[in-house]
């Protein structure tokens, strides 16, 4: 499996947020979004190490931390994926978030009682709505998360459109994440007292704002 990179941290973002974390991110993406804050992972040149699914948990294991996040590039995207999950179910005190861009089926990776997937929808600025996969809404269940990154009002009032017509809120956790620099959290704000969305949620990403925005590792 291509690690680009492993370390301790917080999350950043999710149901887990501010909780002490061990990330594992992964080389390689479907999409190209226009606001990625981890384009460099996606390169091919990129660095990385060769790692088998049996390295990645012992190395888990051994940091001692509980909450595990897979992330990337797209971590599904990782042939031994399925494998990985398989190996990390059979851990009963791990809790692992599959975070993925919402381009890659859903079906064959729900493993273990203790793994949520987050989910990202692409919004128009993104340049990448037109690569979602909405059925994967199906598989979707109340621990896991959709995740709209919006970074205008046309972006909003898309992500308002997929809320209704799919049903998100109280099927999932449902959020907002501002794209970083380009929409000011107050307009989300508004925009969900405007349009009364009970059980939606507004997250900033809070690594962000602990240390510099392109800061890696963290």
């Amino acid at each position: 499996m291509k690690v680009v990179e492993k370390f301790i941290s917080i999350n950043g973002e999710g149901t887990r947020a501010g909780e002490l974390a061990v990330f594992v991110r992964f080389r390689g993406c479907n999409l190209n979004c226009s606001y990625c804050d981890t384009m460099w992972a996606n390169e091919p040149g990129c660095p990385c190490e060769d790692e088998t699914p049996e390295q990645i948990v012992s190395y888990i294991e051994e940091t001692k931390v509980k909450n595990v996040t897979l992330t990337g590039g797209e971590p599904l995207l990782q042939k031994e994926m399925p494998e990985l999950l398989h190996l990390l179910a059979e851990k009963k005190d791990l809790r692992v978030e599959i975070e993925t861009n919402g381009a890659v089926d859903l079906s064959g990776f729900r493993t273990g009682e203790q793994s949520v997937f987050t989910m990202d929808y692409k919004l128009p600025s993104s340049g990448c709505e037109s690569g979602m996969l909405t059925e994967n809404f199906r598989f979707l269940e109340q621990k896991d998360t959709v995740k709209f990154v919006v970074g205008s009002q046309e972006d909003l009032d898309r992500a308002g459109e997929i809320i209704r017509e799919y049903g998100l809120i109280g099927k999932c956790h449902v959020y907002f994440s501002p794209v970083f620099g380009k929409i000011e959290p107050e307009q989300i704000v508004n925009y969900m007292i405007e349009h009364r969305l009970n059980g939606a949620r507004i997250q900033i990403q809070i690594h962000k704002v602990i240390w510099d925005p392109n800061r890696r590792g963290v």
